[in-house]
């Protein structure tokens, strides 16, 4: 089977180190396990493919650069010539399988004039994400992509409850949309990964991985360890990742005389990420009251995944996702109170936090898996023969 995977937004380089650019990567070599050649288009690659990939071919996208003169939202709706002309070029393909971006359309339009599935995967609603938090000059024009793009897609792949609702309001055929939350590589999250801080009784570690955005309340998590760290003086905060809200968090930090204390690495490879889980005693999700949770958090699947005791906020699909004193531990949404408590309750605690990441591992690597992600792509697709196919592959030892 003949896959070509689009990745059309320049803001996901496909070998980058944000979280979208590891599930741009999984799914793709979730479809090579599964025996399929993929072919990736793509605005930017971020770098270069690690061993393994030998077997995609990489097309990279031209035209989005802004002409002289124009805008760049134009540039980038140009850059549909070059997607379409790309795949032409090629020999036909069994599915179409792109990542929604804002200016995209060329690829699924395609698919419907050959009569060749194709499905669409949003894993945000991307303009009000560029409206709140970025710039976007026309939005009109946005939405008319978007519903363009619904409308051409034999299927939409949603990663949440609350992005199929945002979509249905997009689209007449609501019976197009599934939902399909996110998933690990097991083989990332072997057992006993050694960490990368070293854990003793003499420390206790906090910890967050991920993009460091307004979204994901950082500002609540260093105001719940500061309430904290005064009970348990030997606490520590790991800060994994990087970006724009980094400033404003050091600037919180330095407020809090928590310098000593807290550690922020920057930005870091997904394959360092399983030993920096390894050295959180506790790893924390700690999002805001938002209005439209929409999002799948990557990062509390792989906090799951590495066998982390898990706090998070109770909102969205994390309400399901984790349960409370089984596999995790909720908390109310933007209560920094909230969070300290359960933070100091589960630091007096060894066997309860063991509990936890032991049942939140098993939960992950029974439901959650990238294989069985692609099994229902391939089952939306109409590709029965490749679903059978592929488990069979899984059950076979080793």
């Amino acid at each position: 089977m003949r896959i070509a995977h689009i990745n059309a937004d320049p803001g996901v380089p496909v070998f980058g180190t944000k979280g979208s650019s590891l599930h741009v990567r999984e799914v793709i070599e979730g479809f090579v396990r599964a025996g399929a050649e993929v072919h990736l288009f793509a605005s930017r690659l971020g770098g270069k493919a690690a061993p393994g990939w030998e077997s995609v071919p990489q097309h990279v996208l031209p035209g989005s650069e802004n002409a002289p003169g124009s805008d760049p939202e134009t540039a980038k709706l140009k850059a549909n010539d070059a997607l379409r002309h790309a795949l032409e070029n090629q020999r036909p393909f069994d599915l179409i399988y792109e990542r929604y971006s804002l200016w995209s359309f060329a690829a699924v339009e395609y698919a419907r004039e050959k009569a060749i599935p194709s499905i669409l995967e949003v894993n945000a609603p991307l303009i009000e994400e560029q409206r709140t938090y970025r710039t976007l000059t026309d939005p009109a024009r946005a939405e008319e992509v978007m519903r363009r793009v619904f409308a051409a897609a034999t299927h939409i792949l949603v990663v949440s409850d609350e992005l199929a609702h945002y979509v249905a309001g997009y689209t007449a055929d609501r019976g197009k949309i599934q939902v399909v939350p996110n998933a690990i590589n097991p083989a990332r999250f072997p057992a006993n990964v050694q960490p990368v801080y070293a854990r003793s009784p003499d420390s206790f570690t906090v910890g967050f991985v991920g993009s460091l955005r307004p979204w994901h309340g950082l500002g609540i998590l260093v105001e719940a360890f500061a309430q904290f760290r005064r009970a348990c003086a030997a606490a520590r905060l790991l800060i994994v990742g990087d970006g724009p809200e980094r400033e404003t968090l050091t600037v919180q930090v330095q407020e809090h005389q928590l310098s000593e204390a807290v550690i922020l690495t920057g930005s870091i490879p997904a394959a360092a990420v399983p030993g920096y889980l390894a050295s959180l005693d506790l790893a924390v999700a700690p999002y805001p009251d938002l209005p439209n949770f929409y999002f799948s958090p990557l990062k509390v699947y792989e906090y799951m995944a590495a066998g982390r005791a898990v706090i998070a906020s109770g909102i969205g699909q994390l309400k399901t996702l984790i349960v409370h004193g089984i596999n995790g531990w909720q908390v109310q949404p933007g209560d920094a109170n909230a969070l300290a408590e359960a933070m100091l309750h589960l630091s007096r605690d060894a066997e309860l936090r063991r509990r936890l990441g032991d049942a939140a591992r098993k939960a992950i690597l029974r439901n959650h898996t990238w294989d069985q992600v692609v099994q229902r792509i391939f089952a939306m697709a109409g590709f029965a023969g490749e679903v059978r196919a592929l488990n069979l592959m899984i059950q076979q030892p080793g």
